[in-house]
């Protein structure tokens, strides 16, 4: 469920809609939770769909990799959050407790946005940057941005008692005592790669041991 100060608004012709902010949100605050009525698909329910759906499906649903249970299914979001658009510089960040959190204080008008590196893409894309160039985005890339996003979200995470969170009551108690650690500096926050797609948690940690270590340089 997207944060309840978010509105649907078209981005231009070539970006087509996104996520907007109608009131100001202060950084920590939960942008988005993981809930109900959010249907996971495995790959046997998705290719049994009629290719209209499956194509829904393949363009707005992101694979489970970020979540402690995560089984390598894809999520579609009920409302709006299957518009969020992808940034290099995101507005918003995943945490391993099943939502995102505002990364920085956003603003009345801004559009909310993800990284999507961390939502294990099968295939690469190009977006384009503010001075209209191109960039491309590769699954892999997520090893050399990890660090610096993890550090970005657990400071995030240490607002989230100072701030006002509409969605609080969604977070599953599994969670709560530590998010309260994290929160107060206590704990570090859990890694997003040990929450990574169970599929492919092996060869991501044996690619992060045979990598030179230049991820932060």
């Amino acid at each position: 469920m997207m944060h309840p100060h978010t509105r649907l608004g078209f981005v231009n012709e070539t970006v087509g809609y996104g996520v907007f902010v109608t009131n100001f949100i202060p950084k920590g605050t939960i942008i988005w939770v993981l809930d109900e009525l959010d249907p996971k698909l495995d790959e046997a329910q998705i290719n049994s769909l009629d290719p209209l759906l499956q194509e829904r499906v393949r363009i707005y649903g992101f694979r489970d990799t970020i979540y402690l249970d995560s089984k390598g299914k894809y999520l579609l979001c009920w409302d709006i959050g299957q518009f969020v658009n992808h940034s290099s510089q995101p507005t918003c960040l995943p945490t391993p407790y099943e939502f995102s959190i505002a990364s920085r204080d956003i603003y009345a008008g801004e559009e909310l946005t993800d990284d999507y590196r961390w939502y294990n893409i099968d295939h690469a894309f190009d977006y384009l940057l503010e001075d209209g160039t191109a960039r491309r985005v590769k699954a892999d890339d997520l090893f050399d941005c990890y660090k610096i996003l993890e550090s970005q979200a657990e400071e995030a995470m240490r607002c989230i008692n100072k701030v006002e969170q509409p969605l609080r009551s969604l977070i599953k108690k599994k969670y709560l005592d530590k998010i309260e650690a994290v929160a107060e500096g206590k704990e570090p926050m859990d890694s997003l790669l040990r929450c990574y797609y169970e599929n492919s948690r092996k060869e991501i940690f044996k690619t992060l041991s045979t990598r030179p270590n230049t991820r932060n340089s």
